[in-house]
């Protein structure tokens, strides 16, 4: 069988997708059953798609972008089936210097955000209930919280 698959190779180059987001667009083109398994293959064999490219570019530009902490975008990945393997290679992309410094500035920066709470252990809660829904580790976060 001849797959057209012109308009998914140019989904997938536009930017890195994971394998389910391809699935799903798949999908919606009218792939089904063993076309679809077919088309994906493809895909793969002529690396428009792969997995832990994807995972690295993903990790990489929500660290960077967002400065996600590695629980959230672990979650994330987690959320789009990404698997264990391609996520641990992921995270490998933040470089534990950037990870930690990047930590310390948000902490600062939500800090001075708060000089207005006149509690300081309130205010202290409010900064780490804001770096932990960022996705930073706890023991990190406590440690830099332990430096005011």
């Amino acid at each position: 069988m001849n797959l057209d698959l012109s308009a998914i190779r140019h989904y997938c180059a536009y930017q890195e997708r994971c394998h389910s987001e391809v699935r799903h667009k798949l999908l919606e083109l009218g792939f089904r059953g063993a076309t679809l398994e077919e088309a994906m293959a493809a895909l793969i064999a002529d690396d428009f798609l792969n997995e832990e490219r994807f995972a690295r570019s993903y990790s990489g530009g929500k660290f960077r972008v967002r400065q996600w902490g590695r629980r959230k975008i672990e979650q994330a990945l987690k959320q789009k089936q990404v698997s264990a393997y391609c996520i641990r290679k992921g995270l490998q992309e933040i470089d534990p210097g950037d990870y930690y410094h990047t930590l310390q500035q948000l902490a600062d920066k939500k800090w001075q955000e708060l000089k207005s709470e006149k509690m300081p252990w309130i205010r202290k809660q409010k900064v780490l209930r804001y770096l932990l829904q960022k996705g930073y580790e706890a023991d990190l976060v406590s440690g830099v919280l332990q430096e005011r």
